[in-house]
């Protein structure tokens, strides 16, 4: 060995000993094992009373009805919270009083006519028929509530019964939650439990609902308000673009194109993995968009090809207002393997919503739970609302009546459309419509999730001084007023929409 060699194995050994001397004083000191640390917990600084005496303002012993709008305003003002605008717009949001016909009341004694049924829901107006008020408040008296999984209530029958039989096909098996989101929630459930599969494909224009599911399946800007980061959701372009058309030469081509695409999606996302098509009936907020010809027979193809189920969103359209039953109903031969609804199931008198589907998934649910439920799910007195509210649009041949405004409507609509610049086009179908607004380059003024422009600020004041009361979604203006308006009274609404339109014109430079 070299004196090198021998040196570095008297270090090696050095070192070692050293080692086995550390490891065998820790040895001595340390007990093996997985105890915890010592930790106290913080102690609650921030101590607020909360048992203090309940005390009431004597303001609530006063009768409904008679508070004035100073206490109204306090009232909103210290307590109130808004859902879709921002908060501060409560403090101008119009003190409603009461309802007539198709008209509502303020606090000042204006008069407006109800020109989008509020939210597309109060298809019958203010004034609603004594058989729907006389039966809730029978039902509230003798049986205000029972779970669902409890107890079924007649009414519970009675509805489910009523809806098997005015809906075509076999769709048949009913639940009825409160909302329309709801409803899509408890849709998209049983469409993953029922095929085992998860991807949902919807609609970029499109609307579901508020609640987790439903606000992802969203297609809109109101989906960015959750983060956008629910799994499991597709979106997929509308026959209708925004901002670029389809290849194709004819209606019938560009049709063929949009189910291609459609396809070609189903196809990159894997079939196997894709429970649902979800699509509304007629988009709604989106500017009632009415597929063409053709489309919504291809995507139930497309569906049965795959097999994916395909769920028709009615609730907006449902129950009338495009003057079918259900909107689906214009596209012969299209039976959904679901449907839901919300707003005209109860004319929103009463919160309700209906999730209905073919009678093999119905089937399939025998031997295990739907995985959806609520405490209000079946709600026997929203139920017993509902019951009669359909019962009143059947007998009293509501449809009828909407099929014989229906081109009185569209003839309005042309004619405005043809008397104001700022219009770029119109849409309707039934008692439904949008106009769609374009500045004079022809670009559009305003994406629906930008804050809104000066030109229908000027707009919506003309809409308010002319007697209106809707929502606004620009670029896109709705008209859908209740069902059961005269003509009288529907003629008198489009004047007034025409007055309000000139000052939208000169706003944008017209």
């Amino acid at each position: 060995y070299s004196w090198n060699c021998i040196h570095s194995h008297k270090y090696s050994d050095n070192m070692s000993s050293a080692a086995s001397a550390v490891a065998s004083n820790i040895a001595r000191q340390v007990v093996k094992g997985s105890r915890s640390w010592p930790h106290k917990s913080p102690a609650l600084i921030k101590v607020i009373e909360n048992n203090a005496p309940i005390s009431i303002s004597p303001d609530h012993d006063l009768p409904m009805g008679s508070w004035s709008s100073a206490q109204i305003r306090d009232a909103v003002s210290d307590h109130v919270m808004l859902t879709w605008a921002p908060g501060k717009a409560r403090h101008n949001t119009p003190i409603i009083t009461h309802g007539e016909g198709p008209y509502l009341f303020d606090d000042k004694g204006n008069k407006f006519l109800d020109w989008t049924s509020q939210a597309i829901c109060s298809n019958l107006g203010y004034d609603l028929p004594d058989s729907v008020i006389d039966a809730t408040m029978k039902q509230m008296k003798e049986l205000p509530f029972v779970y669902g999984g409890l107890g079924i209530a007649e009414v519970r029958a009675r509805l489910s019964k009523l809806c098997g039989e005015i809906l075509p096909g076999d769709l048949q098996g009913m639940v009825f939650p409160s909302s329309g989101s709801e409803a899509n929630e408890a849709a998209i459930m049983c469409a993953r439990r029922y095929t085992g599969k998860y991807k949902v494909i919807n609609w970029y224009r499109s609307y579901h609902g508020g609640t987790s599911n439903a606000q992802q399946a969203t297609g809109d800007f109101r989906r960015w308000f959750g983060g956008d980061l629910i799994p499991g959701f597709i979106k997929a372009s509308n026959p209708y673009p925004l901002f670029w058309d389809l290849k194709g030469d004819t209606e019938e081509e560009r049709t063929q194109m949009a189910l291609n695409m459609l396809e070609e999606q189903v196809l990159n996302e894997g079939p196997d993995s894709i429970a649902l098509i979800q699509f509304e009936s007629v988009v709604g907020g989106g500017g009632v968009l009415v597929p063409p010809k053709g489309y919504m027979q291809g995507v139930r193809a497309i569906c049965d090809k795959y097999d994916i189920l395909l769920h028709c969103d009615e609730v907006m359209v449902g129950f009338g207002r495009t003057g079918k039953l259900f909107g689906f109903q214009h596209y012969d031969g299209v039976i959904p393997d679901i449907i839901t609804a919300a707003k005209g199931l109860s004319s929103a008198a009463l919160p309700i919503s209906m999730m209905a589907t073919r009678k093999h998934i119905m089937d399939a649910f025998d031997d295990m739970p739907l995985g959806w439920g609520s405490t209000y799910q079946g709600h026997p007195v929203a139920m017993a609302c509902a019951y009669e509210n359909v019962k009143y649009l059947i007998k009293n041949d509501v449809l009828g009546h909407v099929q014989a405004l229906a081109p009185k409507f569209e003839d309005a609509m042309k004619t405005i459309s043809e008397n104001h610049p700022s219009i770029k086009q119109y849409r309707s179908i039934g008692m439904f419509g949008c106009f769609d607004v374009h500045t004079p380059d022809g670009s559009n003024p305003q994406l629906q999730h930008t804050a809104i422009d000066s030109a229908f600020v000027a707009y919506k004041k003309a809409y308010t001084e002319n007697g209106l009361i809707g929502l606004l979604r620009p670029p896109h203006l709705h008209i859908a007023p209740p069902l059961n308006i005269t003509e009288s009274q529907l003629m008198d609404g489009f004047e007034r929409q025409d007055k309000a339109l000139y000052a939208l014109d000169e706003a944008l430079g017209f």
